[in-house]
C-alpha cells in the first residue's frame, strides 16, 4: 500500500525545473498565490512596458471612475512618444478619446500617449508635470500597499529616469492584484481593438485597429493576458497569465533576449506552472 501510495504522487514531482534564457523568472499559482519557481526572483531590473500594468491598475482604482469619460489628446502626448521613439497607440490631438480606449491603447499596442493622457487626466495637480509627479506616486503607493519592497516607479509608462525598477516576483504581484478588476482581465485578454474617437469637428473617426503585442494570446492555449515591456536596458520582458482545467498561473519573465525566447521562455514556465500547480 505505501507503494502504490508513492507511484501515485510521483507524477506532481516529475516536472523538471525548466531551464529559462531570461535573466529573471517567477511564477506563481494565481488562486493560492504559491510560488511555483523562481529564478532571481527578487533581483531588481529595468521593466519596460510592463509598468503600464500599474498605469492601469492604479487608473481601474480611482474612486468613482467613469470610462466613457472623454479626454482631449494634447500636442504635448504626440511630441512626447516622438521624442523618445517610443511606441505608441498612434492618438490624433484634439481627438477625443474614452478612459475605456485609452486602457486599450495602453494595453494592447502598448501607447506611451495613452499612458501620458491617464497620467495627466488622473494626477492632480495645476500643471502637467505636477499631474504627472501625482500619478507616479500613486504607482508607487499602489506599490507599497501590496507590501512590494523591490519596486520603484519614476515613470507612467517604463521609459524612465534610471529609477524605475521591480522584480518577477514582485510584477507578478502587481499582475494577480490588477487581474481581479474585470475591466482589466476583459481588456489584456483581447486580440484586438478598434476604437472610435471624437475629432475636433465633432465628425466620428475609425482608429486603425490596435493590436496586442502580447503573442501568447494565439499561440498558448488558455492565455489570459498580461502585458510585454523591452528596452535598451530592460531587454525583452514578459508578464503572463494563463488558465487551464481551472487553474489560473501567473507570471513573469524579465530581461530574456528576443520577442520570441520571452515567449518560449514564458510557455516552458506555463507548462511547470500547470504541471506542479496540484
Amino acid at each position: 500500500m505505501l507503494a502504490t501510495g508513492a507511484l501515485a504522487a510521483a507524477p506532481a514531482q516529475a516536472a523538471t525545473a525548466p531551464s529559462i534564457v531570461a535573466k529573471g523568472g517567477y511564477v506563481m499559482n494565481n488562486s493560492t498565490a504559491k510560488t511555483l519557481y523562481t529564478k532571481a526572483a527578487d533581483t531588481k531590473r529595468s521593466t519596460g512596458s510592463t509598468t503600464k500594468i500599474m498605469t492601469a491598475k492604479v487608473v481601474l482604482a480611482q474612486s468613482n471612475l467613469n470610462l466613457d469619460k472623454k479626454v482631449t489628446i494634447q500636442k504635448a502626448y504626440s511630441d512626447y512618444v516622438v521624442a523618445n521613439n517610443a511606441s505608441q497607440a498612434h492618438l490624433i490631438v484634439g481627438d477625443k478619446v474614452t478612459v475605456r480606449q485609452l486602457l486599450y491603447g495602453l494595453m494592447l499596442p502598448s501607447g506611451c500617449d495613452a499612458a501620458y493622457a491617464l497620467a495627466d487626466t488622473y494626477g492632480s495637480g495645476s500643471t502637467r508635470a505636477a499631474r504627472v509627479k501625482s500619478f507616479i506616486g500613486k504607482m508607487n503607493k499602489a506599490a507599497t500597499d501590496l507590501g512590494l519592497r523591490n519596486t520603484k516607479f519614476d515613470s507612467f509608462d517604463g521609459i524612465g529616469n534610471g529609477n524605475n525598477y521591480s522584480t518577477p516576483r514582485d510584477l507578478t504581484k502587481i499582475a494577480s492584484s490588477a487581474m481581479k478588476n474585470s475591466t482589466f482581465r476583459t481588456i489584456v485578454k483581447t486580440k484586438k481593438y478598434t476604437a472610435k474617437t471624437i475629432t475636433k469637428t465633432g465628425s466620428t473617426r475609425t482608429m486603425a485597429a490596435w493590436t496586442n503585442t502580447n503573442g501568447l494570446l494565439s499561440n498558448y492555449s488558455g492565455t489570459i493576458g498580461v502585458k510585454t515591456g523591452s528596452g535598451p536596458e530592460a531587454k525583452y520582458c514578459l508578464v503572463f497569465a494563463a488558465t487551464r482545467n481551472g487553474k489560473t498561473i501567473i507570471g513573469t519573465v524579465l530581461a530574456s533576449t528576443s520577442i520570441a525566447q520571452r515567449e518560449a521562455d514564458a510557455k516552458k514556465l506555463l507548462n511547470y506552472g500547470f504541471a506542479t500547480a496540484g
